[in-house]
């Protein structure tokens, strides 16, 4: 680490004014502080603590790694499960997070050299200074593919959400619309049978899995058939046990209820994500589907409301993107309102949409565009009080 800190002190006077590089200046600022704390500090009443927005990132990160890990291993164990090899949990463990990780790496190493390759860019054109928060960006586009999904796909989606979705608006902390989501709805609209379907789970040649193998997920089955359809699945064991544990097909870093709890626990635990947010959107969500659950439809029929929290993307989305600090709403209040109404729209599009049976990422991307809206009539709300109970 020293050795890599001389050399980039010896080269930083031909970047800097005067120097032969000057005009990159911003691309190696970007560079150095990624990989060294700034020198810099913050001076002014309105600092509360020592964490920087750097340091904010990478705590997001590390509270998706579990997620990560996970998908990788499951990735593999999918794979070979398909094949009808190794198909009890603890047999091949090395083999399948190896095989994971050869289908799950590429794509996270596309997302963040497009997402940073193009900030990067941006800033020198711009002279301006790279944000860091393209780190979490970088990281739940991954996260939120499928294993089969094509590099080319996430290089595009990647160019497009950060462009158009975040750098159009002034770059970190003034887009209106979650980046990740982004990328993922460009995807579902441009190429829907890339990022939709039953074997785009299931990483693998197709032709080669064995008879009658299906690779729907449990939100799929649960859709078409209800609750006893997902008891009848012979390819999979769709209990609620293992959908906690995750062993079911679905998006890389979405299966898992106890890898993102985790990561859950990271991010309340260091004051990063707002519970009030979290909380909501599970309130929101469940009173939602007890509603349609006493409505009987024939929709997931009989799926019981605790069992919709863990289909899906639900709690993916509830735990790294309905809390992004930047698209949600602002206020208190505000929170609770925008995070409930998340919870209803979501449960709304899942059961009630006959061509999609999710609805996490629009609904999230929908209140990103009313969260304003929401802090406003907050703000408005208590301006009235206050001035009703002065007079």
């Amino acid at each position: 680490m020293k050795l890599l800190e001389n050399l980039i002190g010896k080269v930083k006077p031909h970047f800097e004014e005067g120097g032969k590089l000057h005009q990159y200046y911003y691309g190696f600022e970007a560079l150095e502080t990624f990989l060294f704390v700034p020198a810099e500090t913050s001076h002014g009443t309105h600092i509360k603590d020592g964490i920087d927005l750097k340091r904010t990132m990478f705590t997001v990160v590390i509270a998706m790694i579990p997620a990560l890990l996970f998908g990788m291993w499951n990735v593999g164990h999918q794979h070979f499960l398909a094949m009808g090899e190794l198909t009890a949990l603890g047999d091949g463990l090395w083999d399948k997070f190896l095989y994971g990780a050869i289908k799950v790496l590429p794509i996270v190493v596309v997302a963040y050299g497009v997402g940073l390759g193009i900030e990067f860019l941006i800033a020198i054109i711009r002279k301006h200074p790279v944000n860091e928060g393209f780190l979490v960006s970088g990281m739940l586009i991954p996260l939120v593919m499928p294993p089969t999904i094509p590099l080319w796909m996430v290089a595009a989606s990647t160019a497009f959400a950060v462009i158009i979705g975040k750098e159009a608006f002034g770059g970190t902390g003034m887009n209106i619309l979650n980046v990740a989501l982004l990328s993922r709805v460009f995807i579902f609209f441009a190429y829907p049978t890339y990022i939709s379907g039953d074997l785009v789970w299931i990483a693998g040649d197709p032709s080669l899995f064995i008879d009658g193998f299906s690779g729907a997920t449990p939100l799929g089955v649960a859709y078409l058939g209800g609750a006893e359809a997902l008891a009848n699945v012979a390819a999979h064991d769709y209990s609620l046990m293992s959908m906690i544990i995750g062993t079911v097909p679905g998006s890389i870093g979405e299966t898992s209820a106890i890898a993102v709890g985790i990561g859950a626990l990271i991010l309340l635990f260091t004051g990063i994500a707002s519970w009030r947010v979290m909380f909501s959107v599970v309130v929101g969500a469940s009173v939602t589907a007890l509603i349609f659950s006493a409505a009987d439809l024939a929709l997931f029929k009989d799926v019981p409301f605790y069992e919709h929290l863990l289909m899906g993307s639900m709690l993916f989305a509830t735990v790294f993107m309905a809390t992004d600090p930047v698209t949600a709403a602002q206020t208190t209040k505000g929170k609770f309102i925008y995070g409930f109404l998340i919870g209803v729209f979501g449960m709304i599009i899942r059961v009630l949409n006959p061509a999609y049976p999710e609805g996490w990422m629009l609904a999230i991307l929908l209140m990103n565009v009313f969260a304003p809206t929401i802090d406003h009539f907050v703000v408005q709300s208590n301006i009235k009080r206050r001035v009703s109970r002065a007079l």
